[in-house]
């Protein structure tokens, strides 16, 4: 009977194996950064500045989205929707990533919504200042413009926007220890920089 038993509990153990390996290919599909954050352990090598950036950025990284949205829902601009829907396309999968690192680090992760009208204020959940975020005054101002005039706004702010992430980065390369972390942090710098040229090239071409 004991001997039964055993069988029993190794094929249920195996089955609920088989389970979980099904469960984990289906999310395949992700980024392969948010592949590797889900690999990451609670004991992996972080600092007090690994989470403050991470905790920042993805409120940071939020309101990025909101305001594409807003360009996406509201902007005539071939040039601007192509922006704007390349920052979505970037941006919520490195949400995602930097919330499993905190998750993996047993870390609080910061609310994602409402991030426009909500009365945030402009620091992280260590107290860091989330560099470059928009008050709830100009979200409302980008809310109200129109044609050429909420293009112009729109890329103004989100140069700013993007400055900000960038020192932020800077922040994290320069005081961070989880080379995951850092690796992104890198990875936004560079993306984010480029992007900053090809606004202000935008900026230039709207007509006044």
């Amino acid at each position: 009977m004991n001997y039964r038993r055993t069988l029993s509990a190794l094929s249920a153990m195996f089955v609920a194996g088989a389970l979980i390996a099904a469960c984990s290919s289906s999310g395949s599909s992700h980024s392969t950064m948010t592949t590797m954050a889900a690999a990451i352990p609670a004991t992996a090598n972080f600092n007090a500045t690994d989470v403050g950036f991470a905790q920042g950025m993805i409120p940071h990284h939020a309101q990025a989205v909101e305001m594409a949205d807003m360009a996406i829902a509201t902007s005539t601009n071939a040039d601007v929707l192509a922006l704007a829907k390349q920052i979505k396309a970037a941006q919520n999968p490195e949400i995602e990533t930097m919330t499993g690192w905190l998750q993996g680090w047993g870390q609080a992760v910061p609310s994602t919504s409402s991030m426009a009208g909500g009365g945030h204020d402009m620091t992280n959940m260590s107290g860091m200042m989330m560099d470059g975020m928009m008050s709830d005054a100009d979200m409302k101002r980008l809310e109200s413009s129109t044609g050429t005039a909420f293009d112009r706004l729109w890329l103004e702010l989100m140069i700013q926007h993007h400055e900000g992430a960038v020192r932020m980065s800077q922040d994290e390369l320069a005081d961070g220890k989880n080379p995951d972390a850092k690796a992104l942090a890198q990875a936004i710098i560079t993306s984010q920089q480029a992007e900053i040229s090809k606004m202000n090239a935008l900026l230039a071409a709207l007509p006044s």
